[in-house]
């Protein structure tokens, strides 16, 4: 196991399950045969979902794995169906249970279930663990298994057109500096001018320490995160909720207006409903800035599918003081352009690194530290652009949850699918028991964003 999934396993807690979960909304009920067929021929091919983790013996180390000698494909699949009336609220209630039960180490990390009796269709609910691949990884394995036609082959693997990527609006630009720092970045290196060349390769053990350590020197200097409703002792017990669909052209026509990207337009509505579940709790958001961790891509774009984990991290200060939205949106947009400029993605990715091969005791020295620094992990996903159909069923929308690593317990997931965008929301019961209430606000703000956009162009 790389050091960095290695990172990523041992963060696992009871209150803290280090799983990303994702549903898939479907029109009925899957062939299940057929399903089961699929999984064989597409999902069980990639041999880390047949492998199961063993820790090593020695204090320090990673895990490595090993094949499941008692694998069985059915032990990972579960048939349920909600209880009437069926409908989103129970399927929340679902996911939310799903969201807080943790997978069973003795296996393979990853189960689905398949849910009936969900608003006249179906759903399916997957579920894998951070050490078997990130966001980027799930959503490659997730298509796997699609089709583009309802009666496509089992056998035949399409790959479902997704919009031009640009690498998350910042990676390309995130690497430029990466080549003109010298030395530095040769502590960062992993084979040397390989690395310079490929910054996605940096690090895969412990030689990057003297960088490592002025990375966390950094770190150190920020102040904590203020206080608020989204920061304190976690539970185990988590609650999901998820927005109504935002078009994607009404995201556009937003960003033509005001002159930022898609990213800047769903960052500010976010911060903006954050804002808005804070007013209703009465708390002072005068001055208010809470930090949101965003996991950054960094795998070459001809990389296909590539389980693990191989993203950095940079600190997003979201400016829920600012009560005006164009105002909150340019500012948004500003800190942006400036982490563009930066190579903080990619030394965070070191760090985890370093953390992946050191004993327990440092890593939840620094994973505490990390924790003490922001309050929200923040990921955006881009799928495909088209509708897709998995076992005869067609895919009429998708969601997902990130998990909340450092202990915290506020996770947003944006993530676009056939010319629309949702967002989702998962949060610790004891602090935030109703999450739907911070989608709730997400829509209003952007709604907010849409009308000014909207006259601005009629102007």
């Amino acid at each position: 196991m790389s050091p960095v999934d290695s990172a990523w396993l041992h963060m696992e807690e009871s209150t803290s399950l280090m799983m990303i979960t994702g549903v898939s909304l479907l029109d009925k009920p899957l062939d299940f045969e057929r399903f089961r067929k699929t999984l064989e021929v597409r999902l069980l091919t990639l041999d880390r979902f047949t492998m199961r983790v063993v820790e090593s013996a020695l204090p320090v180390g990673t895990p490595h794995w090993e094949v499941d000698p008692n694998f069985d494909l059915d032990a990972h699949i579960h048939r349920v169906a909600l209880p009437a009336p069926g409908d989103m609220v129970e399927l929340q209630r679902l996911i939310s249970d799903l969201a807080s039960t943790p997978l069973d180490f003795s296996k393979p990390l990853w189960n689905i279930h398949l849910v009936e009796n969900v608003a006249g269709g179906a759903a399916m609910v997957l579920r894998l663990h951070h050490c078997i691949g990130d966001g980027t990884a799930m959503n490659a394995v997730l298509f796997r298994l699609m089709d583009m036609a309802r009666d496509a082959p089992i056998g035949e693997v399409q790959e479902p057109a997704t919009e031009a990527p640009k690498r998350h609006d910042f990676v390309s630009t995130a690497f430029r500096p990466v080549r003109s720092i010298g030395n530095a970045i040769r502590y960062l290196a992993h084979e040397g001018s390989e690395s310079l060349r490929h910054p996605s390769r940096i690090v895969e053990g412990a030689g990057a320490a003297a960088e490592a350590a002025s990375i966390v020197g950094r770190v150190l200097l920020m102040t904590p995160d203020p206080q608020t409703p989204f920061k304190g002792p976690l539970g185990v017990q988590k609650r999901v909720a998820w927005s109504n669909n935002v078009p994607l052209a009404d995201v556009k026509t937003v960003t033509k207006a005001l002159g930022t990207k898609v990213n800047d337009v769903m960052l500010s509505a976010v911060a903006g409903g954050l804002r808005d579940y804070l007013i209703e709790r009465n708390a002072d958001v005068s001055d208010l800035e809470v930090r949101a961790v965003i996991p950054v891509d960094l795998r070459a774009p001809q990389r296909g599918i590539e389980l693990g984990n191989a993203f950095g991290l940079v600190f997003l200060a979201l400016p829920l003081s600012i009560a005006d939205p164009v105002e909150r949106l340019l500012e948004t947009k500003k800190r942006m352009d400036a982490i563009k400029q930066s190579i903080e993605a990619v030394t965070f990715y070191s760090l985890l690194n370093i953390f992946g091969v050191t004993p327990r005791p440092v890593e939840e020295q620094g994973l505490s530290i990390f924790g003490s620094r922001a309050t929200a992990v923040v990921t955006n996903v881009r799928g495909p652009g088209q509708a897709l159909y998995i076992a005869g069923s067609k895919i009429e929308n998708i969601m997902g949850w990130v998990p909340q690593a450092g202990r915290l317990g506020l996770g947003v997931s944006i993530f676009s699918y056939d010319s629309k965008v949702s967002v989702g929301v998962i949060t610790d019961a004891g602090l935030v028991p109703h999450p739907e209430q911070i989608t709730a606000a997400f829509r209003a703000r952007f709604d907010e964003l849409l009308a000014i956009a909207t006259a601005a162009e009629a102007d």
